[in-house]
């Protein structure tokens, strides 16, 4: 059974197989492009200055650390890396038009073996304390074929990066307790969330929450999700709402519609309580009126298939209800404060770069 993000494998030779992309379909809401470009958009969150950042992959690389470290097994590895590539994006409102512009690409990205579909992993997340903007690495490492380690990075208005925490030392040397085939000895880190002047971030491949302190750079885990619930589920989304975080899982492959969850995460002590249900989630948010919404990456098929993504909203006190449909392989999404939501899309397997897109979708009340 695999079971790890960038297991969504084999999606490189859907696209090339497809004769078109296909479009997103929406259900009793509004949807558009607004903005295009992307190199495998990821997390997403905006600025206080009302601008769109955009985490993105990036471009990969070719450079190997074969015999220099532990590696990813095959077939996910052995992976191919770069110094740089992995990118962030902000998106600023030129003549009323949202343009892309690259604030930095000075951010390690890689790739999985080609018989995995060659997936790449760069910039996974965004989030700001202030006005500071941090960057989550989700592609770096020395099992990722780069020299430039997993870590969180503090980025200037210029563009200028500096690491301010040491995610792959820390996984290294504190690895999850529960450990699978497709072990990622550098973790494959995904989502990240500002609150209270801290950094929490959610690491899928072993399974960790961790808090991390932007000043010091100290890294302390929240909880070891895998072990907590004794199997590997793929923690992926993290949100904070009402008091709490949630956490919701990608799981193994092959998917099982409806098998996934979404967590609230209670303390004394730290544990998890399931409030909902979906299939491959990748994004959770929530709306004013305490509405929930799962972004799912992919239903309806055993593996990741492009076309086959969706938007669930669960109202308070309602069932789940899809709003969105026939997206290709979305990757996160986010509030805009226009109340609109904002998804990352063709976030995995676009064989060129530059075909990942950002959607507004007005989800109405």
């Amino acid at each position: 059974m695999k079971s790890s993000l960038p297991l969504l494998r084999n999606v490189t030779l859907v696209f090339a197989l497809a004769l078109a992309w296909g479009s997103a379909q929406a259900q009793s809401v509004s949807m558009k492009v607004y903005a295009s470009g992307f190199n495998n958009p990821r997390g997403l969150k905006f600025g206080p200055n009302g601008n769109l950042y955009v985490a993105e992959g990036g471009t990969g690389g070719s450079h190997s650390t074969v015999g220099k470290c532990r590696q990813v097994e095959p077939p996910i590895g052995p992976y191919t890396g770069s110094l740089t590539g992995g990118r962030v994006s902000v998106v600023e409102r030129v003549g009323g038009t949202p343009v892309r512009k690259t604030l930095t690409t000075d951010i390690p990205s890689s790739q999985t073996a080609a018989d995995s579909g060659g997936l790449v992993s760069g910039a996974a997340d965004v989030a700001f304390i202030g006005n500071t903007l941090y960057v989550l690495v989700g592609g770096g490492g020395c099992s990722h074929g780069t020299t430039r380690n997993n870590v969180i990075l503090r980025v200037s208005p210029s563009g200028a990066v500096t690491s301010v925490a040491n995610l792959s030392a820390y996984i290294l040397a504190n690895p999850g307790s529960v450990v699978e085939e497709d072990f990622e000895p550098d973790g494959t880190w995904y989502s990240m969330v500002a609150y209270n002047g801290a950094l929490y971030v959610v690491e899928p491949n072993q399974g960790l929450f961790l808090r991390v302190n932007p000043t010091t750079g100290a890294i302390t885990r929240v909880l070891d999700i895998a072990g907590s619930l004794g199997r590997h589920v793929v923690p992926t989304a993290l949100a904070r709402h009402g008091g709490y975080f949630y956490i919701s899982n990608l799981g193994p492959f092959p998917i099982v519609d409806g098998s996934e969850r979404v967590w609230r995460v209670l303390s004394n002590p730290t544990r998890l309580q399931v409030v909902a249900r979906g299939t491959t989630i990748l994004g959770i948010a929530f709306d004013s009126h305490d509405a929930l919404y799962l972004l799912q990456t992919s239903s309806g098929a055993p593996e990741p298939t492009p076309g086959m993504g969706s938007i669930v909203r669960i109202r308070p006190g309602g069932g789940p209800h899809t709003i969105v449909s026939g997206l290709t392989l979305p990757t996160a999404m986010t509030f805009g404060p226009d109340g609109a939501l904002y998804v990352s899309h063709i976030g995995f397997g676009p064989p060129i770069p530059g075909l990942g897109e950002i959607l507004r979708i007005d989800v109405g009340n």
